[in-house]
């Protein structure tokens, strides 16, 4: 499994280093209260690093911590002794 996670890595990271290197053309990113200039390809590369950081939150979020909290909910049950009647 370290392999393929190594391996998926290591073509993400030369994906990235392509589309940088292809998309040179400059571009500004107006925020409102600032400008921002970078190359077409880093902007995108960082774009598309911030969509998965707030997928991977609002994943975590929504499905990962009340996951979370029924698994700790069951392990408590699970410790407590039996009630005999």
């Amino acid at each position: 499994m370290r392999l393929i996670r190594l391996i998926a890595a290591i073509a993400c990271i030369l994906l990235g280093a392509v589309v940088g290197a292809l998309n040179t053309q400059p571009v500004a990113l107006d925020l409102g209260i600032a400008t921002i200039r970078a190359s077409l390809g880093l902007s995108m590369l960082v774009a598309l690093l911030l969509g998965v950081l707030v997928g991977g939150g609002i994943l975590a979020i929504a499905v990962v911590a009340p996951l979370r909290r029924r698994l700790r909910r069951a392990e408590n049950a699970a410790r407590k002794p039996p009630v005999e009647a």
